[in-house]
């Protein structure tokens, strides 16, 4: 199976570029707030034309704006779990899943709704209401509807956004089973990079409407390649870099000196995360103050100010004794582990 995503939107000042294909497996959209991750399941879905490109899904073309070819929703067989569940409110929870077996009689969808309720452990709230479900049934019962149309596609609209965290950690895993037992494609939109880390294989990044290259989830933790990406996937350090003439990087906002190395085309910034940065001496030595210290849950954050008056987030160990205020140290970061970053146009 596999879904190939080509296109083009203008909508007022906003232009959406995404480009991508993948196989069998979930693939996350990646992004801030109003990068086109939901235009692009939209158009996905067929609920909104793209002005130019093509969609192919499992060999099907469902748009191609230079064939003429553009598939209603009805047609692609695409299931859209939508962020708010998007569940007919006067119908029984029973009700609405039958609505994904549109077609057959009447008997054979009771049968097979009810026995896809209890998959998702619902039979009990068979005859109940939306509006009486908790957040956490209400997304399930939108997902026992969307897969009842054996859809080839999922198409998953930041499905756990408005549930508290121990019902998002309930879903997901949920989530994750049911899409093992699924096996086709699935494209999930999130704002959680440690959602996309647990859940998907593959991660395309939108910044500002436009898509970046494909990469798996253990390279875009570990080389981003892009400011957008190293952003997007919790990346606090950045700094603008000029490459001297003797090939050693320049940070601006540090006034840090990091030694030549190879760089990619196009440099414009390098990144170091938070966990990166150690305490003491090493071959990419930096002094930096404490300028405050916050105590995080299960460690502490150092906020280091730089030479060049920039600051560093740094990750503490609770266990070991923390610098005060004020204290003057030197931390290191091996080399391999800096991100030489550019930027997409």
């Amino acid at each position: 199976m596999a879904l190939s995503v080509d296109l083009e939107k203008q909508l007022g000042q906003f232009f959406l570029s995404v480009q991508f294909e993948t196989e069998s497996g979930l693939l996350a959209l990646l992004g801030a707030s109003g990068s086109g991750k939901s235009l692009t399941l939209r158009c996905i879905a067929g609920l909104l034309r793209p002005d130019r490109g093509r969609i192919v899904l499992n060999g099907r073309v469902l748009f191609d704006s230079a064939a003429g070819i553009d598939l209603p929703p009805q047609q692609r067989r695409v299931g859209y779990l939508f962020q708010n569940c998007a569940l007919i409110p006067h119908m029984s929870v029973l009700e609405n899943v039958m609505l994904g077996y549109h077609g057959k009689p009447k008997t054979e969808r009771k049968q097979l709704a009810l026995a896809q309720l209890s998959r998702f452990h619902l039979q009990a709230r068979a005859d109940a209401r939306p509006a009486t479900l908790s957040g956490g049934e209400r997304q399930r019962v939108a997902l026992a509807r969307t897969l009842a149309a054996a859809p080839e596609a999922l198409l998953l609209d930041e499905p756990f956004s408005a549930l508290d965290d121990y019902l998002k950690w309930e879903l997901e895993l949920e989530l994750a089973h049911t899409l093992e037992d699924y096996g086709g494609d699935a494209v999930l939109v999130s704002h959680s990079r440690d959602e996309v880390c647990r859940l998907a294989k593959e991660v395309c990044v939108l910044s500002c409407g436009r898509s970046e290259p494909l990469q798996t989830v253990p390279e875009l933790m570990t080389a981003p390649g892009t400011l957008g990406a190293a952003l997007i996937s919790g990346c606090k350090n950045l700094s603008p870099v000029t490459v001297q003439a003797d090939g050693k990087l320049h940070c601006e906002h540090w006034a840090w000196t990091l030694p030549a190395c190879p760089v990619p085309d196009g440099l414009t910034h390098v990144g170091i995360r938070a966990h990166s940065l150690r305490l003491g001496p090493g071959p990419i030595q930096l002094p930096c103050t404490v300028d405050r210290i916050i105590d995080n849950v299960f460690s502490y954050i150092l906020m280091l100010q730089t030479p060049g008056q920039g600051q560093l987030r740094m990750e503490f160990d609770k266990a070991q004794p923390v610098p005060p205020a004020g204290a003057a140290l030197s931390v290191h970061v091996p080399a391999e582990e800096i991100l030489l970053l550019t930027t997409k146009e």
